[in-house]
């Protein structure tokens, strides 16, 4: 970071509330949404020892730094320090695999950018020009 710190933590970890910036946040009826949703058991299946190796390490700073000691061996536990968290959306096809790329999606009546997979990409001039390439002349425009 710009004041030197040094961020890292779990990228993968399933939130329990959309909107959910503490570990233990939890909305029922955002809940049920996901573990009802059809792609995320697709994903599940395929990935549930690295997922749970994710909530592991999201709640264990033990099992966090040992991890960290993979890249950084000298790191150890009194170095780190809990901070704040993201939420970051992330979009799954149908068949639970990973929208890696913007989703743009459109009809007669709107065009809707889903999974912005970073914030560098959203700031992306060739990711400008695809969205407004499929921007309606204005002669073709409906009133709703």
């Amino acid at each position: 970071m710009i004041d030197g710190r040094v961020l890292a933590g779990p990228n993968a970890v399933l939130g329990f509330k959309r909107e959910g910036y503490r570990k233990r946040d939890f909305n029922f009826s955002d809940f049920i949404d996901a573990v009802t949703y059809p792609a995320l058991w697709n994903i599940a299946r395929h990935n549930v020892r690295e997922g749970l190796k994710e909530m592991i390490r999201s709640f264990s700073k033990k099992k966090f730094v040992q991890s960290m000691q993979r890249m950084i061996p000298d790191i150890s536990e009194k170095d780190v320090f809990a901070s704040q968290s993201g939420v970051r959306a992330q979009a799954l096809t149908e068949d639970g695999q990973l929208a890696d790329d913007f989703l743009i999606i459109s009809n007669k009546y709107a065009l809707h950018i889903l999974n912005a997979p970073s914030p560098a990409a959203t700031a992306s001039l060739s990711i400008g020009e695809a969205i407004s390439e499929r921007v309606p002349e204005p002669a073709r425009l409906v009133q709703i």
